[in-house]
């Protein structure tokens, strides 16, 4: 049995087109709940992504955990259109829901100073040298405005379109092309010399 505390679950085939999860969620809609945890499959990676640059380390799996039992329970309330796929519907319950952690649990903070792994000495180098990175990303993006910082995670850590992170964040895709750009230029002003482009 895998003891492995952090998920490793990745979609079993190629990514799903936009129709096939439109027939999936309907079929889930129904009840089927093997279409669901294909649905789940396939949005698994990018949720987790997603919500583990936004939230603290350890509570990463419940919240992601959280998003999916929400979407399961509000499913019937989803209305397939092609103008709001699936994904922004998620995206926007996996938002509201890392907010209420934040709402409810003030004992942490939102941008951590230190990531520390109390066995980073035990790490081979590059992973030491990931979650350094990790630690100095993490932290210039939460200096940026929320705005700036929404896009970004979307587009990059959920590896969302412009045109869903618009329908995520009601925006035209070409607000959010606007947005995504001046975020990046803002971003390097917050980064280590060494790691802003030439």
């Amino acid at each position: 049995m895998n003891q492995n505390p952090r998920p490793q679950r990745e979609p079993p085939r190629g990514p799903l087109r936009e129709e096939e999860i439109r027939a999936l969620v309907a079929q889930a809609q129904e009840g089927d709940t093997e279409a669901f945890g294909q649905v789940y499959d396939h949005f698994f990676l990018p949720i987790y992504r997603y919500t583990a640059f936004r939230a603290p380390e350890e509570l990463t799996e419940d919240l992601v955990s959280e998003v999916f039992v929400k979407a399961w329970e509000k499913l019937y309330s989803y209305k397939i259109r092609k103008d709001v796929p699936f994904g922004a519907w998620l995206f926007r319950i996996a938002r509201h829901t890392i907010v209420d952690a934040y709402r409810t649990q003030r004992s942490f903070d939102e941008v951590p100073e230190e990531l520390a792994d109390p066995d980073h000495l035990n790490a081979a180098d590059a992973l030491a040298k990931q979650k350094d990175l990790l630690r100095i990303v993490r932290h210039a993006l939460w200096q940026l405005p929320r705005r700036y910082r929404e896009v970004l995670l979307l587009s990059y850590m959920a590896n969302l379109s412009h045109e869903d992170v618009a329908k995520t964040l009601r925006l035209t895709a070409g607000a959010v092309r606007i947005l995504k750009f001046r975020a990046l230029r803002k971003l390097q002003e917050y980064l280590p010399s060494e790691y802003k482009e030439a």
